[in-house]
């Protein structure tokens, strides 16, 4: 059986994440809440959120990990051109709502989206926390792609992407790697894997493995605060630290 855990005390530990289910893989608890105090416990301890409307809150410890080193990063060739023609321009923390809300929004493809509005109201929580950070993506004054997630230490939890242009996810995944191994952060969660990930070089660690990163990572300083320097980056491949081409 599921362990349940209790809405009123938000500080109160999860189970071991040894005892996830097989099938589904990953599931490890029920209930609670989304506070900010639960849900930075629970990503310092490789658990996430992860439910549909109208049921209750699922949390989840997949085995294996998707993560990415920033620093092994791949960038296409044709990604590179584009990079070079420095058509988008990128920010960091400036629209965080406005990237939550298009990460939330319907697919193209008709797919639904797992971001019910408990969970945008929690995440947004967390951005006033200075603890979830937005990278948004621009051209001209245009938001044409992001993504979102979480940061605790050195240790950044990604969440969600979207894009309305050519490759503005990934020209927001290149300037977050970089800036991310700027500031010495050694790892990106991904959750769980996909063929998207596995072409721009993700990594998969078995759960045990990831649990003793997260252990060291999540002690290191980090970037406190709000993350908008002002300024609108153009990101160069060549800048995404030990980024390969492909």
């Amino acid at each position: 059986m599921l362990f349940r855990l209790d809405p009123y005390n938000p500080a109160a530990p999860f189970p071991d994440i040894a005892l996830a289910e097989r099938e589904p893989n990953g599931l490890l608890a029920i209930g609670g809440d989304l506070s900010v105090t639960r849900l930075v416990n629970a990503y310092r301890h490789g658990i996430f959120p992860w439910f549909n409307a109208g049921d209750p809150i699922l949390w989840w410890s997949p085995d294996p990990r998707t993560v990415f080193f920033p620093e092994r990063l791949h960038v296409s060739r044709s990604l590179r051109k584009r990079l070079r023609r420095r058509e988008l321009g990128v920010t960091l923390d400036r629209a965080f709502d406005a990237v939550i809300a298009a990460c939330s929004a319907p697919r193209r493809d008709g797919a639904g989206t797992w971001l019910v509005p408990e969970m945008v109201a929690a995440y947004r929580a967390l951005h006033r926390h200075r603890l979830a950070h937005s990278v948004e993506v621009w051209r001209g004054d245009e938001l044409v792609g992001g993504l979102y997630g979480v940061a605790v230490g050195g240790v950044f939890f990604g969440e969600s992407m979207f894009s309305r242009a050519d490759d503005a996810s990934k020209v927001a995944l290149v300037h977050l790697c970089r800036q991310l191994a700027d500031w010495g952060f050694g790892l990106i969660d991904c959750q769980v894997m996909s063929a998207h990930l596995v072409r721009l070089g993700a990594d998969e660690l078995a759960r045990e493995d990831f649990a003793a990163l997260l252990e060291h990572g999540c002690q290191l300083p980090g970037r406190p605060g709000l993350w908008d320097d002002g300024a609108l980056h153009y990101p160069s491949a060549e800048a995404a630290g030990g980024a390969t081409a492909t």
